[in-house]
């Protein structure tokens, strides 16, 4: 039970501060990787880019070797004598000079940014003529549509911010008479003229009333329609909730219509857009960059990186030769600390680089299927077993795959899309759960439209084709590709 003082020899794993690095940008995307790049340029003097300074040099090398190539051959084509019937277009070619084409060019920017729903509907309302209150509930009613162009308030709402406004701006008192106040009539007025502008059904409560404008619309203005079809089609949004659920039976049972003219009418209704609002949002438009290219060359996929993607690094000698090993002052240790920092980086920048090509040589040699036939031969893979190819730890192949994404004929995918779970039949045949998939998509799609395919029906088909697995999978997989059930995707036509 006494304090001692004793020696013990023991192997210990730590994680020093360059893996720590190198761990860190394993997991990095290609632009994350470029901003940590960047950083260190900032903060380290002996670290630089090769592409400064070396790339311009050799344009501009190459630059004035084609110049004088192109004097070379201008002076040999020109003759010392010419005849007299000579047609100068004949001796002397249209050359490029230096002031055909100016150094800097006035480029009209033909990129337009369209205007979203408040300000398409703005601009029409300003045409209107509404008196100073009726411009007021005009703005409070854009102001509570939603991103559908459905109005998600009640007109009482409304009212009470128009009265507020109104008060503020003072045309109307606090102490008014009654009957000077503002009525719940005059918001209807204004919201049912804002309903009948571009797009019609804007600002409508709720998908029927949104449809019925349109309907009154078309009905106007389209002399094909006729009066029959629009009052079977107002009767059938009475029963939304059947029309929704594509329940056919019911839908001609409630409205006594006959098979022909429920398919006419909900030929309309389809024609018209449930959403109005929807088309002037903006689109978002994610751009990836691949980190990893695969091309088929000579019957054999090459994997490479992607060039632009990978930083060209290196130590300025110009630094580097101002060290001195005996030299122990502070600026000595400066550079030489820097210097380290510097080496350590580029050979982890180097390690991702390496490892990256690896896990992405290894997935295309296991999914050479995919890429030559398609989804459906998809091959079931998990972490594991690239891991244990390559003799690394299964987290190094998930940082790796993280991220980080594959060009190839058949599109761009993240690498974590080659990696899927097995689905084993009784025979001990394994399939993979994507190519699963790609098989139910394409059973649908072919499918008869009046008999779409049930589950069960889609499990009897994967079966005769090898694929052994539950109804409930089936379901799963069905509604993970948000693919409609069968009843849903019944179509009269």
């Amino acid at each position: 039970m006494k304090l001692s003082v004793g020696v013990k020899l023991a192997n210990t794993l730590s994680l020093t501060p360059q893996l720590q690095q190198a761990i860190r940008l394993l997991q990095l995307s290609s632009l994350e990787l470029e901003q940590e790049v960047q950083l260190q340029l900032d903060s380290n003097p002996l670290l630089e880019r090769i592409e400064d300074y070396e790339l311009h040099q050799v344009e501009n090398k190459l630059e004035k070797q084609s110049e004088e190539q192109s004097l070379d051959n201008i002076e040999q084509k020109i003759p010392d004598e010419l005849a007299v019937d000579t047609d100068w277009d004949d001796i002397y070619s249209d050359q490029p000079t230096a002031l055909a084409t100016p150094e800097f060019e006035e480029r009209e920017d033909n990129r337009t940014t369209s205007p979203d729903l408040h300000e398409h509907l703005l601009w029409q309302i300003n045409l209107l003529h509404f008196s100073p209150i009726e411009q007021i509930a005009a703005h409070c009613i854009l102001d509570a549509l939603d991103e559908r162009g459905y109005l998600c308030c009640d007109l009482d709402e409304i009212l009470q911010s128009v009265q507020h406004l109104a008060e503020q701006a003072g045309l109307i008192e606090d102490d008014s008479d009654p009957s000077e106040a503002i009525e719940l009539a005059e918001i209807a007025v204004v919201l049912k003229r804002i309903q009948r502008l571009d797009p019609v059904g804007v600002a409508a409560r709720n998908l029927v009333e949104c449809l019925s404008i349109q309907l009154e619309n078309i009905s106007e203005n389209n002399a094909n329609i006729s009066d029959l079809i629009k009052k079977n089609a107002m009767n059938l949004l009475q029963h939304v909730d059947l029309l929704l659920n594509n329940d056919v039976v019911r839908l001609m049972r409630s409205t006594k219509l006959e098979l022909d003219q429920l398919k006419d009418v909900m030929l309309l209704l389809k024609s018209l857009d449930p959403a109005p609002g929807a088309k002037f949002q903006p689109q978002s438009q994610d751009y990836q960059t691949p980190d990893v290219i695969v091309q088929l060359k000579s019957d054999c996929w090459h994997v490479f990186l992607n060039p632009d993607t990978l930083p060209r690094l290196r130590v300025n000698n110009y630094y580097a030769n101002m060290i001195k090993r005996a030299d122990q002052s502070d600026e000595n240790q400066y550079l030489r600390h820097h210097m380290l920092e510097a080496k350590n980086f580029i050979k982890s920048v180097d390690e991702r680089h390496k490892t990256l090509l690896r896990v992405a040589t290894c997935i295309v040699n296991h999914q050479k299927g995919f890429l030559e036939q398609g989804l459906e031969a998809m091959k079931p893979l998990v972490l594991r077993e690239i891991a244990e190819e390559l003799e690394l730890h299964e987290s190094t192949i998930s940082r790796v795959t993280t991220n980080k994404y594959m060009l190839t004929p058949r599109g761009l995918f993240e690498l974590k899309y080659f990696f899927s779970s097995h689905v084993a039949n009784s025979d001990g045949a394994e399939h993979s759960s994507t190519a699963i998939r790609a098989m139910i998509k394409k059973m649908i799609s072919q499918e008869n439209p009046k008999k779409p395919l049930s589950d069960s029906v889609l499990v009897d088909m994967l079966k005769a084709d090898g694929v052994d697995v539950a109804r409930r999978t089936v379901a799963k997989y069905r509604e993970s590709m948000n693919i409609p059930s069968s009843s849903e995707r019944k179509k009269l036509l």
